[in-house]
């Protein structure tokens, strides 16, 4: 099984561990590459939505100024674009805006998906990690990049009081995608 993908599950179990609500497209039921990362994450943690992106970053703000920790997943970069003003004008600037007296913490996954064996097209293969990065004041927009740093980013996200975007690459876990069994249960590849 590939390291990347084993690392993302870890990660995604301690998460669990924490309390976290695990809330996105593909969450609740398999659909998405991401959606096997969930498998060790029980069903009472996991909000399966609409699509309808903009709703699903707005409504983790609120859980997280209930004091709640949302991973709010966006299976890939176009799709948490059309979150981009619940993003940045509000779970980015509230900090801002308010002296820091609110500071929800979502930690939201995306992805650069992999265009082989499935080339997803162009209204679905952009990385606009460098865009936000430029537009964001408060949250940081990591890339994981290496199998050694996705437990550590994940740790820094769940400890620190700051929103996090964290950034994968589905092309580095695709072996596992193909692979007939984890963890003893079949799956299907998406």
């Amino acid at each position: 099984m590939n390291d990347y993908f084993v690392a993302l599950c870890e990660a995604m179990q301690m998460l669990a561990n924490a309390g976290a609500i695990f809330m996105g497209q593909g969450v609740g039921v398999n659909g998405t590459t991401m959606s096997a990362t969930l498998e060790g994450v029980p069903a009472s943690q996991r909000l399966e939505m609409p699509v309808a992106e903009d709703m699903q970053m707005g409504m983790a703000i609120g859980m997280a100024l209930e004091g709640l920790l949302p991973v709010c997943i966006f299976p890939r970069w176009n799709f948490l674009l059309l979150a981009a003003n619940q993003l940045i004008n509000h779970l980015d600037r509230l900090p801002l805006y308010s002296d820091y007296g609110y500071r929800p913490k979502v930690i939201i996954r995306t992805a650069i998906p992999s265009k082989e064996p499935f080339n997803p097209g162009p209204q679905h293969d952009d990385d606009f990690t460098q865009a936000f990065i430029l537009m964001g004041r408060t949250i940081p927009f990591v890339k994981l990049n290496t199998v050694e740093s996705i437990l550590p980013i994940y740790t820094t996200a769940l400890r620190s009081s700051n929103s996090h975007v964290l950034v994968e690459y589905t092309e580095y876990y695709k072996d596992a995608r193909s692979n007939d069994n984890i963890n003893g249960r079949t799956r299907h590849s998406s």
